[in-house]
């Protein structure tokens, strides 16, 4: 974080001082939530949670470096006491923004917001200092902690946001508005707790309308192959920018194709030029994400020919999102087991397929969670879309969803033994140990309250020896 004083730092959260000899002292190193994260100059931020209260933990950080504690009641160290530790966070966040001199991207979707994240992320540093969300920290904590690790040096400052109602991405761009905002689908994910589709456009929408007008230097760059995507170009006063696959796209792909091992190439075509792309992730699905962070490159300065290169070399930067490990036996394990929704669902087994040409593909597969009473159809769709990609085994994990998945293979043509419902993760490993033969390719995904990582974890840990159990 930039350095500021405990004064100040009370002064901006409305906070008192308790235990602090000299107010003047300044914070200078991260803010943290986790008590084993604070070191020299750190603040810590005391969260009370429903098993464990960081208040607790006050005199540890202290004594680990913690400069103090920002929390909720006194704790015989030097703290700042708030009402609403959240609250305090959040303003402070909207304090260092409003100190930096970063150009700040907001991205927001239903599906493919971590790695497009990382991939703006890894162009961007190209250019110049870079600041990220890690991993999928995307919510009312995790986006001003984020914010707040961003130093003088930070030019580019990328927050993914995420939203599980109507206002929470306006909560969100309050704390840290952006001048660059990015949109890049409206799906299904979470279409239980919204309601519908037009709900959740509505919901991310309104990353758009934070945006300051085209004059003043605010853009927002739109999926122009999702129609309630494109839609938005109405809602916001800011240049607008296209990209997609539609030849009406400012930012563009043509000649799309697979490798033989699954990764996507393609000709990127920006407004001022075009270049080679061959990625080094898996899947066609990852077009779209490179073509969303080229957009954003390329309204930030860079040119096609180095937006090219940098999403040549990219990696992925978060777990579990297409992890793919080769076994020394010669069978290929992808983890991409974090979490999943119809849309990300099938396009991990389209590059199941892509990936397994000549080779036998499974698909390990689990519950999405928060489809309401699109429930049942979405589950019976990946089913059938497993048996048309001619993936050549569904091990269906769990309970009723899994048994909906199973149900759609079977219902599409999977009348041998090409689909199976287990149980549980003990029961996929041990299916998979009995079963697996060198050459094979194994996808393995689920919403993250599933705990299928597991199952990849234990394939790649003691795959070798031969002796494989979950975790």
């Amino acid at each position: 974080m930039i350095a500021l004083s405990l004064a100040e730092i009370a002064e901006v959260v409305g906070g008192q001082t308790h235990d602090i000899p000299d107010p003047s002292v300044q914070v200078t190193g991260p803010v943290v939530r986790d008590s084993r994260e604070a070191g020299p100059g750190s603040l810590f931020v005391a969260f009370a949670g429903e098993r464990v209260d960081g208040h607790d933990f006050a005199a540890a950080v202290v004594e680990a470096g913690a400069v103090a504690v920002l929390g909720t009641r006194p704790v015989g160290v030097p703290a700042i006491v708030v009402d609403d530790v959240q609250s305090a966070l959040g303003a402070l966040a909207r304090h260092v923004v409003r100190r930096l001199g970063a150009t700040l991207v907001a991205l927001t979707g239903s599906a493919g917001k971590t790695s497009t994240k990382d991939l703006i992320a890894q162009v961007l540093q190209r250019k110049a200092p870079t600041v990220f969300t890690p991993g999928s920290l995307n919510n009312e904590i995790g986006l001003p902690l984020t914010a707040l690790s961003a130093t003088e040096e930070t030019r580019f400052l990328v927050l993914e946001m995420g939203a599980r109602g109507i206002g929470h991405i306006r909560y969100l761009t309050g704390l840290t508005p952006p001048k660059v905002g990015l949109v890049l689908n409206v799906g299904s994910a979470h279409i239980g707790e919204f309601g519908g589709r037009e709900q959740i456009a509505q919901a991310k929408g309104e990353l758009v309308e934070a945006l300051p007008s085209e004059a003043d230097g605010g853009t927002a760059i739109l999926n122009a192959d999702d129609p309630y995507v494109r839609a938005m170009a109405s809602r916001t006063k800011a240049k607008v920018v296209y990209f997609g696959e539609s030849g009406e796209a400012d930012v563009r792909a043509e000649n799309v194709r697979l490798t033989d091992t699954g990764q996507p190439s393609f000709r990127l075509h920006t407004p001022s030029g075009a270049s080679d792309v061959t990625m080094r992730l898996y899947g066609e699905h990852h077009v779209s994400n490179a073509l969303a962070a080229a957009a954003v490159a390329h309204e930030l300065g860079m040119s096609a020919d180095e937006i090219a290169v940098a999403l040549s070399e990219a990696g992925s930067l978060s777990r579990w999102r297409m992890e793919v490990t080769e076994r020394p036996d010669g069978v290929t394990v992808v983890n991409d087991a974090y979490n999943a929704n119809p849309e990300s669902m099938k396009a991990a087994l389209r590059a199941l397929a892509a990936m397994g040409k000549g080779r036998r593909t499974w698909a390990v597969l689990g519950k999405m969670a928060e489809l309401g009473d699109e429930a049942l159809a979405e589950h019976d769709a990946v089913g059938r879309l497993a048996v048309r990609l001619n993936v050549s085994k569904l091990v269906a994990v769990g309970g009723r969803e899994a048994a909906w998945l199973q149900l759609g293979a079977y219902n599409e043509g999977s009348w041998g033994e090409e689909s199976v419902h287990v149980s549980d993760a003990q029961a996929a490993v041990d299916l998979l140990r009995s079963e697996l033969r060198p050459g094979d390719v194994v996808l393995v995904k689920a919403s993250r309250s599933v705990g299928l990582e597991s199952v990849a974890q234990a394939l790649i840990e003691s795959g070798a020896e031969g002796e494989v159990s979950a975790r």
